[in-house]
């Protein structure tokens, strides 16, 4: 437990960033689950156009320091080979 007003203000501080980043990564998942849904209907259009919403909120989540860099290219490159392939 946090005893030195230091620590017990730092403890507040990380409360509050905890509660920033879970809005945010909950808000990237939504963004994801989106993307997913439209691929699992099958409608190339409607997939595309969640990627590309999908895009800025990921990339605003590596600029957060929410995700890793490397993994939001991992997650884009893979959203956007199984959009691609929708079209064939």
């Amino acid at each position: 437990m946090a005893n030195t007003p230091q620590s017990k203000k730092r403890a507040r501080q990380a409360e509050r960033r905890y509660a920033v980043n879970k809005a945010r990564r909950s808000r990237i998942r939504t963004f994801l689950r989106k993307v997913e849904e439209a691929i699992a209907s099958g409608d190339q259009t409607a997939a595309a156009e969640a990627l590309k919403s999908a895009q800025p909120e990921l990339m605003r989540g590596v600029t957060k320091g929410v995700m890793h860099k490397n993994t939001v290219a991992r997650k884009m490159s893979r959203l956007s080979s199984r959009v691609k392939a929708l079209k064939a």
